[in-house]
């Protein structure tokens, strides 16, 4: 059969197996950067970050392969509230409320000008291997929104 009357498969968003959550695609650089050895061959080379907040599950693939939240040593941006916003350089929720109270954005935009430079180490740093700009900028409109 020609090929040009074949349908490919749609893509399939994979979702959690314990919450349901739509999970956010991670690659082996990210994996490699965020497990050990051990906790990385649990999974396939490719595999989905859960970003709900009350879950247990912090990476899955559709094997059936999970990983934990609990094998992280401290807490996990993203997932948990006291984690830091942006991973690759700190920025806390606490710092972002100050900028609002202040009535100013000083270090939000600069949390937001280095994450889109090329100092960031998003892939790596991030469980998502995802840039932190659009936490930032939500939990900024967020709060901003809260206090007026």
């Amino acid at each position: 059969m020609n090929k040009a009357f074949v349908r490919e498969p749609d893509q399939v968003d994979s979702r959690c197996p314990r919450c349901g959550s739509l999970g956010h695609s991670v690659g082996p650089q990210t994996l490699a950067a965020q497990l050990s050895l051990e906790q990385r061959q649990s999974l396939a080379e490719s595999a989905y970050f859960c970003p709900d907040s009350q879950c247990d599950v912090a990476y899955y693939d559709d094997f059936g392969g999970i990983v934990h939240r609990q094998v992280f040593s401290s807490p996990i941006p993203i997932k948990d509230l006291d984690a830091p916003v942006c991973a690759c350089f700190g920025l806390t929720r606490d710092e972002i409320e100050q900028d609002i109270d202040e009535g100013g954005v000083v270090r939000t935009r600069a949390a937001v000008l280095r994450a889109q430079s090329a100092e960031a180490r998003c892939t790596t740093t991030a469980p998502n291997g995802r840039s932190c700009v659009p936490e930032i900028q939500g939990y900024y409109l967020k709060c901003k929104q809260r206090r007026s």
